[in-house]
């Protein structure tokens, strides 16, 4: 999530048994930390009290509070000095144990603070020492014991409170485990297999490929010298010509042994179904159904029962507007509450591609079930889950057409904080022409992929995309404010070029209506290289409309070039990868934020590219991409919460933050990290990281948003490169069948249209008994036919033979048509006819 924020936790570092080393020669900060006979100068809210008892500092606890912040005992006026680090220690105890916050911070609005730290207090009563480095000047800091947020009383003692300075910061070293680098979870049994090596040596060494203890396969690794992105001396292993699946594998080099793996065609499965059930409980506006999501279920948050305020009734940042909008719903962003048209825009947009990749890719298998509310229904559930947030993104839009850019909190608020327990005010910000056109881009993709499930949502969202359009048209330079980030995210961008080709791509595909052609052609992004080095995201969005008119059925003069432009993508990261030693498709200079979505991303240009072409080579690019991600990286982690032996678990998240109390989750299975990022804004990463080559630029903690934070628009690529390489198998390059289809629409009217097919067998043998199925671009549908027996699931019909023609000899054909009923918007000839099961040329 790209964007300044204000309030975020600094550090956070485990509980010592013991009091630690002694600072004393510096100065103690704390003025009374004993509490001998007085409790001066510590204050406390008004629902406790102090209790000096034996020489501690207690308070009894109320039960029925909400937040931590509702009950605090606190200490003004500590002066700290940035850079300087320092010991903060107490002596703590709860009857009965309970988890409370320490904090130092800011003492006013938005109350950043410097150190968050979590005691898990216990009747007996612990010593507790933590270490931060202060990022400001401060004279007047404020320790806080956050004790609110239990259902029943209890009480809370301190004692020996100290804050020294004079600590010599903690070097921060991560630890990366062996030399040799993996894929953790698994390689394809036929696709590429390759790792890395850590070493000073610059001659090839031996490794060995194990299996358990049973040796499988030997080799000698490819020396690549110095690799930029992490500083280190690599080799190179490739141990592709190894084709048999199984579990436990390992590779030895240098005298250093891997993290296990396996090599399996269904590891990928599980992975496919995780990416994109991360997405119902990132829901706002409905409670998350611990029964479909066990250990994570939750009330619904931001529906206006106390203490939220609620989406329903949102007003807007004083001084922009006069009304009041019902924008409940959507997913919530990231690891705050905020929603932002223009990150959910790409979000629900790949996710429908999910989906529309099912119609249109030759090994595009089906969508898992979701465990959602509406799974079992008639909707796919991928596209019920998308529906969630698109339903949300029309609430955004003003009956001038015009789109409201985010809503989020007045505020920052603190970490944790689950959604129901929010006390922010809500507010509207101000219309965007970016906002405003992923509204057009987003409802004219959904109008086509609902219309064979509910023609009443499509139709609404053709209508919407159209006002969406021409408001854009009428107002192209409506921009966000770059300084509008108190709350949430900025997602400012002052060049909408871009997504003016997106809307105008979508628009053209669903309709097929000469205006829209004529933008798409006439736009500087359709001739430009949309495809960017360092990938595509939600401020460079050309990259979808160009995927989208060249994998999805469409009529645009010159398509042709429209589709090698893809492929000259492809082989651009090929080369990017096949330049890196540690093979991922992205290799800058520097790494941005959420560099793994980058990632990503590149891989989904290079899954599009085997689409088109069904070459090997593009296949094998996207699928190396999870290397990178699974652990083949300079950290040796996986960035996958669940994947991988050692994986992302802390992501910067209000309610996955187990890191900050043991009663909340880590993130999902499922749930990518957003990855190195060089310029390391948030102060955790700051203290940690200065100086870090860019693979280094990361560390797994709660407090690194910059680094570490998950988002919806991170895991939308996830889900669409995931599928793809689980619809790949073993790693086996599917065979074409031999035929050929030719699709003529012969004649159409306002309700209708008749269509002839003929399909011949190209091989050498006899067809003996044939199924040619296929997928109408929207809400068509197949009537009365001739010469075959038709079924219709969805927009997907499959033409069985009859009696009569059931045999198609070499050389020869059968033709068969039918009378289809129309739907709103383009009808196209479909790109992908399959024949009992193969892919046909046409």
């Amino acid at each position: 999530m790209k964007r300044a924020l204000s309030v975020l936790v600094v550090a956070v570092l485990a509980a010592s048994g013991s009091a630690g080393t002694a600072f004393a020669e510096e100065p103690e900060l704390i003025g009374n930390g004993t509490f001998d006979t007085t409790a001066e100068p510590w204050w406390h809210t008004a629902n406790l009290a102090f209790d000096i008892s034996g020489g501690r500092l207690c308070s009894d606890v109320p039960g029925g509070t909400v937040n931590p912040w509702d009950a605090i005992v606190g200490l003004d006026g500590v002066p700290l000095v940035k850079g300087e680090t320092y010991a903060f220690k107490f002596f703590g105890t709860g009857t009965p144990g309970r988890t409370a916050k320490a904090l130092i911070q800011l003492p006013a609005d938005p109350w950043t603070q410097y150190l968050a730290a979590t005691p898990e207090l216990s009747v007996s009563g612990n010593a507790y020492t933590y270490e931060f480095t202060s990022p400001v000047d401060i004279p007047d800091a404020q320790v806080a014991f956050q004790l609110g947020g239990s259902a029943a009383p209890w009480r809370f003692c301190v004692d020996d409170v100290s804050l020294k300075g004079g600590e010599e910061p903690d070097v921060y070293v991560p630890d990366t485990g062996p030399r040799v680098r993996v894929n953790q979870v698994a390689y394809l049994p036929k696709g590429p297999k390759n790792a890395t090596l850590v070493t000073e040596s610059a001659e090839p060494a031996a490794w060995t490929l194990r299996r358990g203890d049973a040796v499988v396969l030997e080799g000698t690794t490819t020396p690549r010298g110095t690799d930029a992105s992490s500083g280190q001396n690599v080799h190179s292993i490739d141990f592709g010509s190894y084709t048999t699946a199984g579990t436990g594998f390992t590779l030895t080099a240098d005298g250093e042994t891997s993290r296990p793996f396996d090599i399996s065609p269904s590891a990928y499965a599980g992975l496919k179904a995780d990416a994109l059930k991360f997405f119902y409980p990132q829901r706002s506006g409905v409670a998350i159904d611990d029964g479909l999501r066990p250990g994570y279920g939750r009330p619904a948050g931001h529906v206006g029962t106390a203490p939220n305020q609620g989406d329903t009734d949102v007003p807007c940042q004083p001084g922009v507007c006069d009304y009041r909008l019902d924008v409940s719903g959507g997913w919530y962003d990231a690891g705050d509450h905020g929603k932002y048209v223009v990150n959910g825009g790409i979000s629900v947009a790949q996710l429908m591609s999910v989906f529309e990749r099912t119609k249109n890719a030759p090994t595009a298998g089906p969508i898992p079930a979701l465990d959602i509310p509406e799974s079992g229904d008639t909707v796919p559930d991928v596209l019920n889950e998308a529906r969630w947030e698109q339903a949300f993104l029309l609430k955004m839009q003003r009956p001038d057409g015009m789109v409201h850019h985010k809503i989020h909190d007045e505020n920052w608020t603190g970490l944790p904080l689950l959604p129901h327990l929010d006390p922010q005010k809500r507010e509207l910000h101000p219309v965007s022409t970016a906002a405003t056109l992923n509204l057009a881009a987003t409802a004219a993709q959904a109008a086509r992929v609902f219309a064979p499930y509910d023609a009443g949502f499509a139709a609404g969202n053709l209508a919407a995309a159209r006002r969406a359009w021409s408001a854009a048209k009428a107002n192209p330079a409506v921009h966000a404010s770059p300084d509008d980030g108190i709350g949430g995210g900025t997602y400012s961008d002052d060049n909408v070029a871009d997504e003016f080709y997106w809307a105008a791509a979508e628009l053209y595909i669903a309709t097929g209506e000469k205006e829209f052609r004529d933008y798409v052609l006439a736009s500087p992004s359709h001739t430009a290289d949309v495809f960017a080095d360092r990938g595509f995201n939600w401020g460079s969005v050309a990259a979808l409309g160009r995927l989208d008119l060249a994998t999805v059925p469409n009529d645009l003069p010159g398509r042709d070039a429209v589709r090698r432009s893809v492929l000259a993508a492809g082989d651009k990261y090929l080369a990017i990868a096949a330049g890196f030693a540690y093979g991922s498709p992205y290799d800058p200079g520097t790494y941005e934020w959420g560099s793994n979505s980058q990632v990503l991303n590149n891989m989904v240009v290079l899954g599009a590219a085997y689409d088109i072409s069904g070459a090997a080579k593009y296949r094998d690019g996207a699928v190396q991409g999870f290397d990178y991600l699974f652990g083949r990286n300079a950290l040796n982690i996986s960035y996958v919460t669940g994947y991988g032996e050692v994986n992302a678990r802390n992501q910067h998240s209000r309610w996955y933050a187990r890191q900050l109390d043991p009663a909340l989750p880590n993130p999902p299975a499922g749930t990518v990290a957003g990855g190195p990022n060089s310029a390391i804004q948030d102060p955790v990463a700051q203290a940690k990281l200065q100086g870090c080559k860019p693979q280094f630029c990361y560390i797994d903690d709660i407090g690194s948003w910059a680094t570490n934070e998950l988002t919806i628009n991170w895991n939308a690529p996830l889900a669409w490169a995931s599928a793809f390489v689980a619809d790949q198998g073993d790693g086996t390059l599917p065979g074409r069948a031999a035929c050929e289809v030719s699709y003529k629409v012969h004649a159409s009217w306002s309700s209708g249209f008749t269509t002839q097919l003929t399909v011949r067998n190209t091989g050498t043998r006899p067809i003996d008994g044939w199924a040619l199925t296929w997928s109408f671009l929207g809400g068509q549908k197949a009537g009365p036919a001739w010469n075959a027996a038709l079924t219709q699931d969805g927009a997907t019909v499959t033409a069985k033979h009859q009696s009569y023609n059931k045999r198609i000899q070499p050389g020869r054909s059968v033709t068969f048509g039918f009378t289809g009923v129309a739907a709103p918007g383009a009808n196209p000839a479909p790109d992908l006819f399959t024949l009992n099961g193969a892919a046909c040329a046409r």
